[in-house]
């Protein structure tokens, strides 16, 4: 998935982007140490669908490939690859709930306000 902006990105941008799709199957294969059957079989779980180049191929993103590292992690200690990737999407939820959270929370020298019906 692209960042989604008003302004069409530069050349430069996309070094920064996380969500741009740079790299091959064969390259994010090799970055993760790992086979393209395992990068396809995390598209078949629907973990990560990577962009398509117009000739068909995986395209992947940094995120998308840090994302497949913690589930090979897993993996590699003997998780199911349907259970990694269930551990991966609910710890990435509780992150953005505390996230959240702490944004939403009171600053701390603020008083909670008084509960009605009480």
């Amino acid at each position: 998935m692209l960042a989604e902006t008003n302004e069409p990105q530069t050349a430069a941008d996309r070094f920064d982007d996380d969500h741009y799709p740079a790299y091959t199957m064969g390259r994010a294969a090799e970055m993760l140490g790992t086979t393209p059957g395992f990068l396809r079989s995390l598209d078949e779980v629907k973990l990560i669908e990577p962009q398509r180049s117009q000739g068909g191929h995986r395209r992947y993103s940094r995120h998308q490939l840090k994302l497949a590292a913690r589930v090979r992690e897993l993996v590699d200690r003997g998780t199911g690859l349907e259970a990694a990737c269930r551990i991966v999407t609910l710890e990435d939820q509780l992150q953005e709930a505390q996230d959240l959270n702490k944004r939403l929370a009171p600053p701390p020298e603020q008083d909670y306000p008084p509960l009605r019906g009480l």
